[in-house]
C-alpha cells in the first residue's frame, strides 16, 4: 500500500485497524498493522517500534515515527516549536525530555534516535542497515478538529544532533535536550509514492533486510551504499518541480521565434558587448511593462563596468512612501546551445548588496542546476532565457510603427548604444 507526502491519515481511538478508510481519510491502524508485531502508534512525539530479531539474529528496530503537534508549541507539554521544511527536505525536531536535572539522553525517545544516529553514520554498510527508517508525521486541522488527523511528511535520516538549553515559559525553567536535524529523502523515483509494505515487511520476525529493501526508496538504497557523505544530493527538493524545462527555454525549431533569435545572435556575434543595451531593454519589459516602475539607468563601459552590464532602478510606491531598489543587470549573448555557465550567475550574485535586485539576460538557456540553486538559495536575480528574448523583440516590432523588421531595431539600438555608456557607480542611480 502507498501514500504520498502530504497525505492525511485517520488515526482513530480506540484503535480500529478493520477498515480501510474512516470517514474519508486512509485509516492508520489499517494501513500499519501487523499480527506478529505490537501495533505503531503516534501517542508521543517520538514512536519508536519495538525491536524484533531478523533472520540473522541481530536484534532490529523496524522504524521509528516522528510526531509533531504544532498546536501544542509553547504549551507545557510541548514548550518548544519544531521546524519543518520538507520541500527543501530539511526538518528540525526537538527531543523528548522536559525535565530540568535529567540527563537527556536517558529519555526513551531521544534514546532511540541517538541510536539511530549512531548506526547512520557508520563507516559499515552492515551496521548502517540496522538503521530504522524514520517517518515524519504532523498533526493536521481538519473541520476545525486538531487531534487524529497525522499527515504524512516523508521518510527521512538523523543529519546532526545538537544538545541543547530550552526555557519553558510556563513552568519558567531551563532544561537540557537534544535537537535533531533530519534530511528527508527524495522519493522522486518513486513519483512521491511511499511503499507502506517495505514497513510493514520490516516488522516480521525473522525478516531479511537485503530482501525488504527491494522495496525501499531508492535514495534510501543509495545512502546505504554510499553513506552519509551522500544525504545531500538525495535530499528531497521541491524546487525541482519549479524548473523551467530546457525545452520551453528555447523557441520551438523552425518557428519566427527560433528566426528572431538566430538572427539577434548573428547581429551581436562579432559586437557582444553592444547586446548589454538590448539586454537592458528586454529586462524592463519583463520587470514591467506597463506601470513604469522600471527606469533606465545606463550600460556601463567595458574597462569599470565592476561586474555590471547595465543599471537601472526599480520604483515602488511614490512621494514620501516611496522606495528606490538598485538594478545590477548582466548580459551575455551566447551560443544558443549550450545553458549559460552557473560561475557567470554566482558572480552576478556576489557583487548584489542588500536591497538590491539582479537580473541576468541570455541569447542561451538556464540549465537545471543553475535554476534550482537560485530557488533554493532564494537569490534576488530575475533569469530571463533566449525564448523569453526573441518573443520580446518580436513583439516590440509588431507594436512599433518605427521599424520594418527585427533588423531595423536592432540597428537603432546599435545607434543609440554609444550615447547609453557611462562610467559610474551604481549607486548613482539612486540621484537620477
Amino acid at each position: 500500500m502507498k501514500i504520498q507526502i502530504g497525505d492525511v491519515l485517520r488515526y482513530k481511538k480506540p484503535a480500529c485497524a478493520e477498515n480501510l478508510y474512516e470517514g474519508g481519510y486512509l485509516n492508520f491502524h489499517f494501513l500499519t498493522k501487523s499480527p506478529e508485531v505490537k501495533r505503531l502508534q503516534l501517542e508521543k512525539g517520538i514512536n519508536p517500534s519495538a525491536k524484533i530479531k531478523n533472520c540473522s539474529g541481530e536484534s532490529v528496530r523496524p522504524a521509528i515515527l516522528i510526531s509533531s503537534s504544532p498546536n501544542k508549541k509553547g504549551s507545557a507539554e510541548t514548550p518548544w516549536e519544531d521546524f519543518y521544511d520538507v520541500d527543501n527536505g530539511h526538518i528540525r525536531y526537538f527531543g523528548d525530555n522536559k525535565e530540568p536535572g535529567k540527563d537527556p539522553a536517558t529519555a526513551l525517545g531521544n534514546k532511540a534516535l541517538l541510536e539511530a544516529f549512531r548506526l547512520s553514520h557508520s563507516h559499515c554498510v552492515e551496521q548502517r542497515s540496522l538503521t530504522p527508517p524514520i517517518l515524519f508525521f504532523k498533526r493536521a486541522t481538519v473541520n476545525g478538529v486538531a487531534k487524529g488527523y497525522p499527515q504524512f511528511h516523508g521518510l527521512g535520516i538523523i543529519n546532526s544532533v545538537e544538545l541543547v538549553t530550552q526555557w519553558d515559559n510556563k513552568l519558567e525553567r531551563t532544561f537540557t535536550n537534544y535537537a535533531f536535524d533530519f534530511t528527508v529523502l527524495c522519493i522522486a523515483n518513486e513519483h512521491e509514492a511511499f511503499e507502506w509494505d517495505w514497513i510493514n515487511n520490516r516488522r516480521k520476525v525473522g525478516f531479511s533486510l537485503n530482501l525488504t529493501n527491494n522495496t525501499a526508496p531508492s535514495s534510501w538504497r543509495k545512502w546505504l551504499t554510499e553513506g552519509s557523505n551522500s544525504l545531500n544530493k538525495l535530499r528531497r527538493r521541491v524546487s525541482k518541480l519549479s524548473l523551467e524545462k530546457t525545452i520551453n527555454q528555447k523557441p520551438i525549431p523552425g518557428s519566427d521565434s527560433e528566426r528572431v533569435l538566430n538572427e539577434i545572435y548573428n547581429y551581436y556575434a562579432n559586437k557582444k558587448h553592444r547586446f548589454e543595451a538590448l539586454a537592458e531593454v528586454i529586462a524592463a519589459r519583463v520587470i514591467d511593462r506597463e506601470h513604469g516602475i522600471y527606469q533606465k539607468g545606463w550600460v556601463t563601459q567595458g574597462s569599470s563596468d565592476g561586474g555590471a552590464d547595465f543599471i537601472g532602478k526599480v520604483i515602488l510606491g511614490s512621494g514620501f512612501s516611496k522606495v528606490e531598489l538598485i538594478v545590477l543587470g548582466q548580459a551575455k549573448c551566447e551560443a544558443l546551445k549550450s545553458p549559460t555557465g552557473g560561475n557567470h550567475i554566482a558572480r552576478t550574485v556576489a557583487r548584489l548588496k542588500r536591497g538590491w535586485l539582479g537580473v541576468y539576460v541570455t541569447t542561451s538557456y538556464f540549465s537545471d542546476s543553475v535554476q534550482r540553486e537560485v530557488i533554493e538559495d532564494k537569490y534576488p536575480i530575475i533569469l530571463i532565457h533566449g525564448r523569453r528574448v526573441a518573443e520580446e523583440v518580436a513583439k516590440i516590432v509588431y507594436e512599433s510603427e518605427e521599424f520594418g523588421d527585427v533588423n531595423d531595431f536592432l540597428v537603432s539600438m546599435d545607434k543609440d548604444y554609444p550615447s547609453r555608456l557611462k562610467q559610474r557607480q551604481a549607486e548613482e542611480i539612486l540621484n537620477v
